[in-house]
């Protein structure tokens, strides 16, 4: 059997990690950016500025452009920049994206809370 953690190095063996400084800058070339975190995980620790909330657990459907929980704002050319916690869900998130022919999914190596230890501005929910 596999475990978790043995996915997600595998997903980032795959993936683009990128640092809080990265995905700042890509933020301001207008990169999407989707926080995977769940509703009270948000209220708790807020989100990065602009993020746009997809749970992990529906981002299948929010990608799939033939359902009608399909999110306009995910589209196969855009830059799609995932994240969550820690990195484990966004690094897993962001593979099954490139899987599902989001050619420019990457994650947020480290979640939000490398985002905060870096110092980047974070909104309240």
């Amino acid at each position: 059997m596999k475990g978790v953690m043995e996915r997600v190095a595998a997903a980032r063996s795959r993936i683009e990690n990128l640092t809080p400084d990265e995905v700042e800058r890509e933020i301001a070339q207008g990169a999407l950016v989707v926080d995977l975190r769940e509703t009270t995980e948000r209220e708790q620790h807020g989100t990065i500025h602009g993020a746009v909330h997809m749970p992990r657990g529906m981002l299948e459907f929010y990608a799939d452009p033939t359902v009608p929980f399909h999110r306009h704002e995910l589209q196969h050319d855009r830059r799609i920049i995932v994240y969550c916690a820690g990195g484990g869900r966004s690094a897993l998130a962001a593979d099954l994206l490139r899987d599902m022919g989001f050619a420019k999914a990457a994650h947020l190596d480290g979640g939000i809370n490398a985002w905060a230890a870096a110092g980047k501005r974070i909104d309240k929910v």
